[in-house]
């Protein structure tokens, strides 16, 4: 299991294993929040092949993609986002997860 520590004022840095982490997740598209950048959270999910439906958020989100590829539809507009491609999803749109996504993916955004 990949060591994970909160940052804190006690422990104000560390490292992370991303991709580790996110196997270690028990279950596909339920992130963890590894820290905070200021207001901002900073979640690791693991990503497999299954459509999920619309969601949308009154706060941006930056979706990091870090290994495999993450598909969405925005619009009615399919995006591909790669392995080392941020894509920033804007508030108050609808966007869905398309099949065919798989890998780790970082998002940031603030809390809810």
């Amino acid at each position: 299991m990949a060591a994970m520590v909160l940052l804190t004022d006690e422990a104000p840095m560390s490292l992370f294993d991303l991709a580790a982490l996110a196997s270690d997740l028990p279950e596909a598209w339920r992130s963890s929040v590894l820290g905070h950048v200021g207001p901002a959270n900073i979640k690791v999910l693991r990503m497999d092949p299954r459509t999920i439906d619309d969601e949308v958020h009154d706060y941006h989100e930056g979706l990091l993609v870090i290994a495999g590829q993450l598909r969405l539809e925005v619009k009615g507009e399919e995006i591909t986002i790669n392995a080392g491609q941020l894509y920033q999803a804007t508030a108050g749109v609808p966007h869905r997860v398309l099949a065919g996504s798989h890998g780790t993916l970082v998002i940031v955004d603030l809390p809810e």
